[in-house]
């Protein structure tokens, strides 16, 4: 911010997977990020394990899949499940499950390298403590912080996200509302050691509830204990491995208790959102904007796409290109995503959780879980393939059926060989790909050429219905969503240009 004392352009409290997936995008985009992280070091607890589709897709646009491991490491699986229904992901085109097996602590460590390396600067040990008034008009975020020597600062920045998860500080700071229901019963997690259980990997429902199990390594093994009747937990307190092997054998019948465990933990069904997402410079992202009953590795996966929907957004901000239209669209787009995550996992808690009086849902959904267009409808939900953003063009019928979506990862196969949208993301910038050859289209961008890269690939999909019949260009956002499809001869406007990546510029 020009002329305005800062310590930095960004500041970002809390660094787990969606506060280091946004330092990232800060970076590559040019802003100067700083990571306030209360913990000294991560705790190697993981109570995810993996992540869907679409936060895959997002890693491999930033070339970070490799980083997570190859061949048998990167586990991937068409199965799923909408409530222990099971159905097959392969009933959308280009779906898939994403990555299993993977640990919330191994994502958080990609991240955090990746982050470094881009240069944001990640402060263990720091402790937010309070955000000065004047944010939502002001020309900065003055917040207070304390070192881990136990020392006071105070930072300013041009903008302040919090990610620091469901009890966010940010959020209660800044004033967001946070409605929603509270919990009503208490489950726990737990990775189990030398108790050799047997897998039931969709869960199973019992007599006194619901229990998961899946062996992680040798003698190790995660579950996840859902008894009924167990009133909501108080987050402060401390959850015991006695306590968590009376649920197992209350529900079971089995003994555990010879066993032990790495860790132990416990959550709830709380639904909450954030009624914004945004006020004045003061940003939510992931669990901080919401909280929700866990169910496929969702939580994680919906805070790295609110991070790379964000992340570019104020990054351009930041440079000069972009105003509060653009930032307001971070609202716009990922709150409904937010909301019909919520929506899916109260449903999904309905049929898991209920007692016997849900037989019948249960039942029900196994039944309808058989029809395709059941299926296709289901795998959008849970791996958040179905999200398309309201870009406010008009009527949704009307528009391209690219406009809004993410650009679909197949690749493109031309005269000049394979083409893969994801890997034109790497540097973070917008792309125009030109699928005509079209010297004219090249020409109508060249003033965004700072931001928007122009790619000549004149190809269609490698396999599979072609989305691009017809079709000569078409603009990507840096976040992989599609912001514009034209015919054959149709330069992109200026106007959709400017929407996305601010005024042209004089070329010398």
């Amino acid at each position: 911010m020009e002329g305005t004392a800062v310590d930095t352009d960004v500041i970002v409290i809390g660094a787990g997977p969606t506060g280091l997936m946004l330092a990232g995008e800060l970076r590559l985009g040019g802003a100067r990020v700083v990571v306030i992280e209360k913990l000294a070091a991560p705790t190697g607890q993981s109570r995810g394990l993996g992540f869907t589709a679409r936060a895959m897709e997002v890693f491999d646009e930033r070339g970070l899949l490799p980083r997570f491991g190859q061949g048998e490491t990167l586990v991937t699986s068409p199965v799923g499940h909408f409530g222990g229904a099971q159905f097959d992901f392969t009933a959308l085109p280009d779906a898939h499950f994403g990555a299993r097996g993977i640990p919330q602590g191994q994502t958080e460590a990609v991240l955090e390298g990746w982050a470094g390396e881009l240069g944001a600067d990640i402060r263990r040990g720091w402790e937010f403590l309070a955000l000065a008034d004047g944010f939502l008009d002001g020309e900065t975020a003055e917040i207070t912080v304390r070192d881990p020597e136990g020392a006071e600062h105070t930072l300013r920045a041009a903008y302040l996200v919090g990610c620091d998860g469901g009890a966010s500080r940010v959020r209660k700071a800044a004033g967001f509302g946070f409605p929603g229901t509270d919990a009503t019963r208490g489950m726990y997690l737990a990775d189990v050691t030398g108790c050799r259980l047997r897998p039931r990997f969709l869960g199973e429902r019992l007599n006194n509830g619901m229990v998961m199990a899946a062996p992680l390594a040798e003698g190790v093994d995660r579950i996840i204990v859902c008894p009924d009747g167990t009133p909501a937990h108080d987050r402060e307190r401390t959850v015991t491995f006695e306590e968590v092997a009376g649920a197992w054998q209350s529900i079971t019948g089995e003994d555990i208790s010879h066993g032990g465990a790495s860790w132990v933990s416990s959550f709830t069904d709380a639904t909450r959102q954030a009624d914004r997402y945004r006020r004045g410079r003061v940003f939510l992202v992931g669990d901080a904007a919401h909280i929700h009953l866990p169910a496929g590795g969702q939580g994680l996966s919906t805070g790295v796409q609110d991070a790379s929907n964000l992340g570019w957004k104020l990054a351009a901000a930041v440079r000069g290109d972009a105003g509060d239209d653009l930032l307001d669209s971070y609202h716009d787009e990922r709150h409904p995503a937010g909301a019909r995550l919520l929506m899916n996992t109260r449903a999904q808690g309905a049929v898991f959780l209920g007692g016997p009086e849900a037989d019948p849902l249960r039942e029900l959904f196994r039944e309808l879980v058989q029809y395709d267009e059941v299926k296709r409808h289901l795998a959008g939900v849970v791996s958040h393939l179905d999200v398309r953003y309201d870009l406010g063009d008009g009527p949704e019928d009307a528009a391209h059926p690219l406009t809004g979506r993410r650009m679909p990862p197949r690749a493109l196969v031309g005269a000049a060989g394979e083409t893969r949208p994801a890997e034109l993301l790497r540097t973070g910038r917008g792309v125009l790909l030109d699928l005509a050859d079209d010297a004219a289209l090249r020409e109508a961008a060249a003033g965004w050429a700072d931001r928007v890269d122009v790619a000549t690939v004149a190809a269609k999909p490698a396999d599979g219905p072609d989305p691009l019949e017809g079709t000569g260009a078409v603009l990507i956002r840096p976040d992989g969503y599609v912001a514009w499809v034209g015919p054959v001869g149709e330069p992109v406007p200026a106007a959709v240009l400017e929407r996305w990546f601010g005024p042209a510029r004089r070329r010398c």
